[in-house]
């Protein structure tokens, strides 16, 4: 429990400027936390190790966190997932989607609930609260490239991926 608060502490600290891009900016923070909800609560997710990294999994990404700070603190296996769901920055944005469908299929099952998670929460987001500069057209590309990272991570958790196909069963919704 001590540990997963201090990454939900870290996680804040380090995102504490940032907001989503929603319409109401909403603080980022919501972001992680509500990967680390949907895995315990929706993925009966307890291991703490991946909840933490669900709360850090954008700070390598996002933040001027390195991984030599996460080791320090969290240690290599909290590190290690982060890792595995860190885009690389220097690609364009295009090559790191391409990528992240690419390397889905053969991160760690730990990085897979991490990922799923994160592709249940940004759906859930753009049904709620897009970012308001999106189209419909954006939105449903994003769906589907949602499915083909998460055809990827497929047999991780059945739970989450019900939840995250309910969601993508939903497209329709999207004006």
């Amino acid at each position: 429990m001590a540990m997963i608060l201090k990454a939900a502490q870290f996680a804040a600290v380090k995102h504490r400027d940032q907001r989503r891009k929603d319409e109401n900016a909403s603080p980022y923070i919501n972001h992680p936390l509500a990967l680390a909800n949907v895995l315990a609560v929706e993925g009966g997710v307890e291991n703490s190790e991946i909840i933490c990294a669900a709360l850090l999994h954008d700070t390598i990404e996002d933040t001027k966190t390195t991984a030599e700070e996460l080791t320090a603190i969290f240690g290599d296996k909290v590190t290690g997932i982060v890792l595995e769901v860190t885009d690389d920055k220097s690609l364009d944005k295009a090559v790191r989607k391409e990528e992240q469908v690419r390397h889905a299929p053969h991160i760690s099952h730990e990085a897979k609930l991490v990922k799923l998670a994160d592709k249940i929460c940004n759906l859930r987001d753009i049904l709620a609260s897009p970012p308001a500069d999106w189209s419909a057209d954006r939105k449903r590309e994003y769906f589907d490239w949602a499915a083909r990272v998460v055809a990827g991570l497929r047999g991780a958790n059945p739970a989450l991926e019900a939840v995250f196909d309910g969601l993508h069963g939903r497209q329709s919704e999207l004006l």
